[in-house]
């Protein structure tokens, strides 16, 4: 499926449950295509079968004080003396999927000292030791949609499990979010279109209660 035909998925879905769409929009144009754009054979084959079949993915990437300043991110991945894990230690804030999720795409820096040019991304399996999502925000809206805090306390991540290149996490962000903002653009079409359509309905049916026999 191209991004256009997964726009038009994700608005369709949206006409009949936004919560819905947000989940198949965060795991189709955000997790799976940065996978399939950057991830190395190793990770895609580990879980692009997976993605289309049994597993819910999460993007995790905002904090209590990196939300609009994505890139203030205090989550740190310590390499291993021997370059073969890094040790994922930090909270990610109003994680989307974040309940249902059977893997992570996780943004840590692996050296604060260089800023933005740390930010590195992982996929952590949702069930590795050290991995805890929290309590579901009270939302106003889209509350089928399950956004949670999620902690890794000392949570070891293999090398191979680093996705694309290291320090380069930033620019993986940058691009596959502007795909993650047309999905979201889309999901309002559906909303809205929904709305047209019930509001036209309910106008006709009063005009036609209203009219004299």
């Amino acid at each position: 499926m191209n991004f256009t035909s997964a726009c038009l998925v994700v608005e369709e879905l949206s006409r009949v449950d936004p919560s819905v769409s947000i989940l198949v929009d965060i795991h189709n144009t955000l997790t799976s295509n940065a996978i399939r754009f950057w991830g190395t054979t190793h990770l895609q084959e580990k879980w692009l079968p997976r993605l289309a079949t049994d597993c819910v993915s999460s993007f995790a990437l905002s904090e209590a004080g990196s939300g609009t300043d994505a890139f203030a991110m205090k989550t740190t991945a310590i390499p291993s003396k021997d370059g073969s894990y890094y040790t994922l230690h930090g909270e990610k804030l109003w994680i989307s999927n974040s309940k249902e999720a059977g893997v992570f795409l996780v943004f840590a820096n692996v050296d604060p000292s260089l800023k933005h040019r740390g930010i590195t991304a992982f996929m952590v399996d949702a069930n590795t030791e050290g991995v805890t999502v929290g309590n579901k925000e009270k939302k106003l809206g889209l509350r089928a949609s399950s956004t949670c805090p999620v902690v890794f306390d000392n949570v070891k991540v293999e090398a191979a499990d680093v996705l694309g290149e290291v320090g380069l996490g930033y620019k993986y962000c940058i691009n596959i979010l502007n795909e993650g903002r047309i999905g979201i653009a889309c999901q309002q079409i559906g909303v809205s279109g929904r709305l047209c359509q019930v509001l036209v309905l309910y106008v006709y049916i009063a005009i036609i209660c209203s009219c004299p026999a």
